[in-house]
């Protein structure tokens, strides 16, 4: 998965299609993303010491990440998360609609860096 915390993505299936939001939590096991504002449910909460009042919570529910598009930065619209190597080594994921760099994922390597 090539999603990041914080990362802008849309969802373009279910409910809430169409709609916006951050990443808050990630869950690679499972597949599955946390988007701020997205699949919002009531949790209904009992009376405790922690919760002395009880009552019912609104939460975001994890929605699987086939689900979500990244927002490009650039152009506003949704695309697809590429990987690729810079001339020295460093690996970095970019927006497949323009190509924008989108931050560097791994460190240097020699062996992936570009010789002339």
């Amino acid at each position: 998965m090539k999603f990041r915390i914080d990362d802008e993505v849309q969802v373009i299936a279910g409910a809430d299609k169409g709609r916006r939001g951050k990443i808050l939590k990630i869950d690679r096991e499972k597949n599955k993303v946390v988007v701020e504002g997205i699949a919002r449910v009531w949790k209904h909460v009992r009376r405790s010491q922690k919760n002395p009042q009880g009552g019912r919570l609104n939460k975001e529910m994890p929605i699987n990440a086939s689900n979500v598009m990244l927002v490009d930065p650039t152009t506003g619209e949704p695309t697809r998360i590429g990987v690729r190597y810079l001339e020295d080594g460093r690996k970095e994921r970019y927006a497949k609609k323009s190509g924008a760099g989108l931050g560097v994922i791994s460190p240097a390597r020699a062996a992936y860096a570009n010789k002339k």
